[in-house]
C-alpha cells in the first residue's frame, strides 16, 4: 500500500484534512468546536506546564505502512531529519533541564544518525524513549539495535495492536504478528520488560474500527496474561491510544461513512479531566525539518507554534515555548475523550 502523499491524495493535504474534521457534511459543521469546549472550563487558550518532554519525529520513512497511520509514512517517505537538524536539537537540549528525548517517525531506527544520535542525546543524560513497530528489528541492518538500545539504558515503545494474529496483521500487513513475537522475545532475553530489569518495555494498542479504546488497565492485564501464555512473552505496560482522525485514520472514516459517528463519539466523551492532561501541555514536537508544534498531530497538520514562539528549533528559546498559546481543532477531541489520550497513553 502506497502512502496518501505517494497516491496524491486528497487528503495528503493537511489544509484539506483540517477541512474535512470541520466542514465534511452538515451535521460535522454543527459539532460542538474544541476551542468552545476549553472555554466552558476556562482552559481557553490552551497553555503548557512546562516542557519535560523533547519529542523529535526524526523522518517520516517507515519499512510499514499501516492502515491507522496518522503519520501517513511508508518507504515510499523521503523526509528524514538530516545531521544539521539533529545538531540543533542537542544545543537545545543542552542547557535544558528536559529530562526526556522521545524519538519517532516513521521507523526512527532507519534515520542513517539514529545510533549517532542518541549516544549524543545518551552523553547528556536525558532518558530516552524510541517508538519502534517492532518489525523493523528483524532485518539484518537493524538486528543489533535491540542491544544497542539496552546498553544505553532506551526505553522501548513498541506498536502492537493486538495480541492475536488476526487483527494485528489486518491492521498492519500479513506476517506482522509473527515478527513481532520473534523481536519481542529477543528484548526479553537482553531483559526487556523483565520484572528484575530497569530496561523498560511497553506495548501501545491503537483500534482497528472507528470506537475508542477499551480500558487500559484490564486491557493491559489481557495482553500480559494472553502474551505470556501463548509466548512466553513479557512487558512493563500496555499504553491504549485512541486514533485521531487525520491522515489515513481520517482517509478510513471518510470511505467507511464513519466520520459523523466517529467525531460524535470523540465530542460526547469529552472529558474535562482529560484536557487538563493533554501532553501538548508538557510536550513539545520536533519535525524532520526542525519546525517546533504543540504536538505530533499538530505537526501531521502542519500547524507550527505560535504566538511570539519559535517555529524553528534553530531558534530554540524554552522560556518563550512556555509561554505560548497553544494551537487546537476538531482532531483535539481525540485527546480529551473518555479518560484522555496521549503517547503514554491514559490521562486520568
Amino acid at each position: 500500500m502506497k502512502s496518501l502523499i505517494a497516491q496524491q491524495h486528497a487528503l495528503s493535504h493537511p489544509d484539506r484534512q483540517i477541512d474535512v474534521i470541520n466542514n465534511h457534511t452538515e451535521k460535522v459543521k454543527q459539532f460542538d468546536k474544541f476551542e468552545e469546549k476549553l472555554k466552558e472550563i476556562d482552559l481557553f487558550p490552551l497553555k503548557p506546564t512546562g516542557i519535560e518532554i523533547f519529542q523529535i519525529n526524526v523522518g517520516y520513512m517507515c519499512n510499514m505502512t499501516c492502515k491507522h497511520c496518522h503519520v501517513d509514512a511508508g518507504p515510499d517517505r523521503e523526509e528524514i531529519m538530516t545531521k544539521e537538524t539533529l545538531k540543533y536539537c542537542l544545543d537545545a537540549l543542552k542547557d535544558s533541564d528536559i529530562e526526556t528525548v522521545d524519538l519517532t517517525g516513521g521507523a526512527p531506527e532507519m534515520n542513517p544518525h539514529f545510533r549517532w544520535f542518541v549516544d549524543e542525546v545518551s552523553k547528556l543524560g536525558k532518558h530516552i524513549i524510541v517508538r519502534s513497530n517492532l518489525t523493523i528489528l528483524d532485518t539484518r541492518k537493524f538486528e543489533d539495535l535491540p542491544q544497542f538500545m539496552a546498553d544505553r539504558g532506551v526505553e522501548i515503545t513498541c506498536s502492537l495492536p493486538f495480541y492475536s494474529k488476526r487483527r494485528t496483521d489486518n491492521q498492519r500487513g500479513k506476517g506482522t504478528y509473527d515478527k513481532s513475537m520473534k523481536v519481542l522475545k529477543v528484548l526479553n532475553n537482553i531483559g526487556y520488560g523483565k520484572e528484575d530489569s530497569d530496561l523498560i518495555l511497553n506495548l501501545v494498542y491503537n483500534p482497528v474500527g472507528a470506537f475508542l479504546p477499551p480500558e487500559q488497565e484490564s486491557l493491559e492485564q489481557d495482553y500480559k496474561e494472553r502474551l505470556w501464555d501463548e509466548h512466553g512473552i513479557e512487558f512493563n505496560s500496555l499504553f491504549t491510544i485512541t486514533n485521531l482522525p487525520i491522515s489515513r485514520y481520517l482517509n478510513f472514516l471518510v470511505q467507511s461513512g464513519n466520520l459523523e459517528d466517529y467525531m460524535e463519539k470523540l465530542i460526547t466523551a469529552f472529558n474535562p479531566g482529560a484536557a487538563q492532561g493533554v501532553m501538548c501541555r508538557n510536550t513539545i514536537s520536533i519535525g524532520w525539518d526542525g519546525s517546533l508544534y504543540d504536538c505530533d498531530f499538530n505537526q501531521m497538520l502542519e500547524m507550527k507554534t505560535n504566538h511570539g514562539a519559535p517555529d524553528h528549533i534553530k531558534d530554540w528559546n524554552e522560556e518563550k515555548l512556555n509561554n505560548r498559546e497553544i494551537i487546537v481543532n476538531q482532531h483535539c477531541f481525540g485527546c480529551t475523550a473518555g479518560a484522555g489520550s496521549s503517547c503514554g497513553g491514559v490521562t486520568t
